[in-house]
């Protein structure tokens, strides 16, 4: 289950990093836990192993033991990992493992480093703020809009117990991801002993509404949980606990965060609301993918800086949305009676696209412009599920056919839904936008698949043309390389349907020739949606 995120000095006070080297024995096999009274009695006789042979473990005046881990083998015997506190503050590199018989009896320990743990005195000669300060000027070019919090600890790592602080600089790292670096300096001389990133890439499971089982890229945070911070993309996964999409801020909402990095139920309209997180998080991977394997670009504004994402946003809100001024994804949780979570492959693709879209030709959101932005979002959308090709949401051309059964927009025919324009007219920049979308969606099925009647991965499609002609597609993939380079190179804020037919066809020149069947077909498909 996830779990609010954890204010920074909680987070800190409460979590231990062991960075010691430690080791299970060759015969130890790792186990399931067996019932607490079991449990309870191994711990109880690891303490009085650790009491009773005080010598061997390092145990002393001034220390207490914390239960890490219990591990009980099929045959009995049991494995008690401590780690230790001195006068109150955390030894880092004092844990050990006591082994012992089915009986209790003492069979052998590891530790690491450090054995005997004793001190002058815990009062540090370098206080916590000229701790904080230096902290924060090494961070710096690491970590920006950084906070610093430092922790009285005990370094024993290296085998050397010494007083120091454990600062940890919490902020913004380089693709706008929540980063952290942890410094560790003698709290007597002030001197560095080492430094390093407060989180660590970690893979962990997702149990998603819409594509079946899929690892996640999570990060574990310095107190051991997991997070939804894509180490590798920069975005991170938040709650917004159904606050509305005009008041959300880039600031708001919760991150997920988890103890065992496995995450959601697999069930649409989940109670558990990590699920649509998993979707959310993952599709959003999808889409940083696609357009970086795809056409070399660096993330939403070509930066390589990541988005933030929120599930749950507003009341039975069965939509989603891109926001420019928060730099984040908005996703709502469907009708709650036929439309689940809107976190699907396309329409994650679809959203994004719009800040692409925004950063490049910036198309106006109005007239026939607007139309082409719609457009723009569902085809590169769309071209996201293609990329993924996931076998359990496979690629249509059915847009947001999962979140919105059976479709919420269609690009054979845009007029099944019987609002949307086949063809265009003088009037078609006088509809909605996602209605005015429908001739350049139509021409992107001409273009890619050919008109007529046809079968994709088990969907039957009908693809008319206006004016009569039969058209020859050329596949998706250059029908898509055509429109994202008609989009980032010659579409401009005010660019109407006739000029996206002269900004694809020089963007087919420059891709394939102009005498090639790329051209043409650019070309036939434009005049087949009566765009001339």
């Amino acid at each position: 289950m996830s779990r609010p995120f954890l204010a920074l000095s909680a987070m800190v006070a409460a979590g231990v990093i062991t960075t010691g080297a430690t080791a299970l024995p060759a015969h130890s096999q790792t186990g399931t836990v067996r019932h607490a009274p079991v449990r309870d009695t191994a711990i109880s006789h690891a303490r009085a192993n650790v009491a009773r042979h005080a010598g061997t473990f390092g145990f002393g005046a001034g220390q207490r033991l914390h239960v890490k881990d219990v591990v009980i083998d099929a045959d009995g015997t049991q494995h008690v990992r401590f780690e230790r506190t001195y006068h109150g503050l955390p030894v880092v590199g004092g844990d050990f493992v006591v082994h012992q018989k089915a009986d209790g009896s003492l069979r052998g320990s590891t530790r690491a480093r450090a054995h005997a743990v004793k001190l002058a005195s815990v009062t540090p000669a370098v206080g916590a703020e000229d701790t904080a300060a230096g902290a924060l000027k090494r961070a710096h070019g690491l970590v920006r809009d950084a906070r610093s919090t430092p922790e009285l600890i005990v370094w024993a790592a290296d085998g050397t117990p010494r007083l120091a602080w454990r600062t940890t600089v919490q902020g913004v790292g380089d693709k706008g991801q929540p980063h952290g670096e942890v410094f560790v300096t003698d709290a007597t001389t002030g001197k560095a002993i080492e430094n390093y990133d407060a989180e660590r890439e970690a893979t962990g499971t997702g149990h998603s509404e819409y594509t079946g089982d899929v690892a996640i890229d999570t990060t574990q945070q310095a107190d051991g949980s997991f997070a939804l911070i894509d180490p590798v993309r920069g975005h991170v996964t938040k709650d917004a606990h159904n606050l509305s999409s005009s008041s959300v801020k880039s600031s708001s909402g919760t991150l997920f965060t988890d103890a065992d990095d496995i995450w959601g139920d697999g069930k649409k309209f989940s109670a558990d609301r990590a699920t649509a997180a998993v979707d959310a998080h993952v599709n959003t991977a999808e889409t940083y993918d696609y357009y970086k394997k795809t056409f070399g670009r660096n993330g939403i504004k070509n930066d390589g800086r990541g988005a933030t994402v929120f599930v749950h946003v507003g009341t039975h809100w069965d939509n989603a949305q891109w926001s420019d001024s928060c730099f984040c994804m908005m996703t709502g949780d469907g009708d709650g009676v036929t439309d689940p979570e809107q976190v699907d492959l396309d329409t994650m693709g679809h959203e994004m696209t719009h800040g692409v879209t925004s950063a490049t030709a910036n198309l106006r959101y109005s007239g026939e412009s607007g139309g082409l932005n719609e457009a723009t979002s569902d085809i590169l959308g769309t071209m996201v599920e293609w990329y993924a090709d996931n076998p359990v949401d496979r690629p249509d051309y059915l847009f947001s056919d999962q979140s919105t059964p059976p479709w919420l927009r269609r690009f054979d025919k845009p007029s099944l839904d019987g609002r949307s324009a086949d063809c265009w007219s003088k009037s078609v920049g006088r509809l909605d936008v996602h209605y005015s979308s429908g001739v350049a969606n139509h021409w992107f099925y001409l273009a890619s698949e050919g008109s007529g009647a046809k079968t994709v991965n088990g969907v039957a499609y009908n693809s008319p043309t206006c004016n009569g002609s039969t058209v020859t597609g050329i596949g998706n993939q250059k029908a898509s390389a055509i429109w994202y380079r008609a989009l980032t190179v010659y579409m401009t804020s005010t660019t109407d349907y006739k000029g996206a037919r002269t900004a694809t066809l020089n963007a087919a020149k420059d891709l394939y020739g102009a005498s090639s069947p790329e051209y043409a077909a650019t070309a036939a498909a434009w005049s087949a949606v009566s765009v001339s």
